[in-house]
């Protein structure tokens, strides 16, 4: 195989390998799964630096041609197969009709703050002077980092946190890349690492998030180059990092510096527990998302990223091709309201009334002896005994609920379904009366009551 690389280079640049070695793996020369020579083998060959051969490999594998497996070596990659539906789509209602839909994973638009005020203020600004201005409006910037749980190195403001999230991941992973993430997790991340190519390690967690000894276990057996964890009101389970698990978490990962932190806060100012992240310890590794939509309104589209400035400003950088910047005139809006009094009572109610609906279902439901989780945030993760079944039997009564098998890495041990409970301000008896027949679908409505688990392993 090193001869027939070698003798279909004619030009020993980077990019030349590349395509000396992607036309051999189109014309099937080079077969599906066979293990390339190694980067000193080929540079050794072609009279080339490894720095270069690395460089083409790296661009094979961007393309798909390739799989890197780590200490494992490069692979012929496997033919694409045809692109599964997205886990996301899978949470949408697909029963027919529904009256009231807990499927959405959205905020209470009766609790965001009222933009009348700061639109108003706004006005009609100029805030872009050139296509290069700073993409972060500077007094957003000073007001983001105090109130960062850290203090970052560099910061800038995105479309949202999951464009913050696809942002990222394009800058950190690559093709065949291991990467762990909590299980269960929020769909969209996983849908993102596949599109990227990234081998999905889901580890247990618990109330507290994460569990370090899973952790610690992962990261010796799969080398991964990544991390990624909801600190706090983690989507769909309520779990919330404590000072305690960040500290544990942060002595797991101490030991693998190649590993990078990826934190979505994306519930923000409405979660009852105060701001945390790994990037209190270890800051140089933690890229934090802190996401607006849940507490200021979906339709500001903004997220701030902020952690280490190789990554940071490579998501900057990358943008200048796309969209350049996040609207400032979206970013003074924000501004505003991080700055208004009246804005910030909004959110503190807001906060206080999510609190309120959690702890009247989660009571209503222990009452008629129903397993559910709501920590914080705006979603309750309910123990079924089949998921389809759970599903339809909501849907009799018009109410549409997420199923909770997307948001599974692998199998969880119990069937779920997940309620946006941020969404109910009335009826919780009657609605805990239906969610409780609903639980029990499926199994002979025994009726019985079950322990409540540790995990969610």
């Amino acid at each position: 195989m090193l001869g027939l690389i070698a003798d279909a280079v004619d030009d020993r640049s980077a990019r030349g390998i590349a395509a000396a070695v992607s036309r051999l793996v189109s014309a099937g020369d080079l077969p599906t799964g066979a293990r390339l020579p190694t980067v000193r083998d080929v540079a050794r060959t072609l009279g080339v630096s490894p720095t270069t051969v690395s460089e083409a490999w790296r661009s094979l594998a961007r393309a798909g041609a390739i799989q890197t497996r780590g200490r494992s070596g490069s692979f012929v990659a496997v033919p694409t197969l045809p692109r599964r539906r997205l886990r996301y789509a899978r949470l949408a209602n697909s029963l027919g009709n529904v009256a009231r839909d807990f499927s959405t994973g959205v905020p209470d638009y009766a609790l965001l703050p009222s933009l009348t005020a700061a639109l108003a203020r706004v006005g009609d600004a100029q805030l872009t002077t050139s296509y290069l201005d700073a993409a972060v409006l500077p007094q957003l910037e000073t007001v983001l980092r105090q109130r960062w749980p850290y203090a970052p190195e560099r910061l800038t403001v995105v479309d949202g946190a999951l464009d913050a999230l696809d942002r990222v991941i394009a800058a950190l992973i690559r093709l065949g890349d291991h990467v762990l993430v909590e299980n269960p997790t929020f769909p969209p991340v996983l849908d993102l690492l596949d599109a990227a190519g990234a081998t999905v390690i889901g580890v247990p967690m618990d109330e507290h998030g994460m569990c370090p000894d899973a952790l610690g276990a992962a990261l010796t057996t799969y080398d991964p180059v990544a991390v990624f964890l909801q600190p706090r009101a983690h989507n769909p389970t309520g779990a919330g990092l404590s000072a305690r698990r960040v500290a544990d978490l942060a002595a797991e990962l101490a030991a693998y510096p190649q590993v990078t932190i990826v934190e979505d806060d994306h519930a923000g100012a409405i979660c009852t527990a105060p701001p945390v992240s790994l990037g209190t310890r270890l800051p140089d590794r933690t890229v934090h998302i802190a996401g607006f939509s849940k507490s200021h309104g979906p339709d500001l589209r903004l997220a701030a990223l902020g952690g280490p400035a190789g990554v940071i400003t490579e998501v900057a950088d990358r943008r200048l091709l796309g969209p350049g910047w996040s609207s400032r005139l979206l970013q003074a809006v924000l501004l505003d309201l991080l700055s208004s009094p009246e804005a910030a009572a909004q959110i503190e109610t807001a906060r206080d009334t999510y609190a309120q609906r959690r702890a009247t279902m989660l009571r209503e439901l222990a009452d008629r002896g129903v397993q559910a989780t709501a920590g914080d945030g705006i979603n309750l993760w309910l123990t079924v005994d089949d998921e389809h079944a759970a599903l339809l039997s909501l849907a009799a009564h018009g109410i549409a609920v997420a199923p909770g098998s997307p948001f599974g890495v692998t199998p969880l041990g119990a069937a779920h379904v997940r309620i946006t409970v941020g969404l109910i301000h009335d009826d919780h008896a009657e609605l805990a009366d239906i969610f409780a027949v609903a639980a029990r679908a499926g199994s002979g409505g025994n009726g019985h009551s079950r322990p409540h688990p540790r995990g969610w392993r």
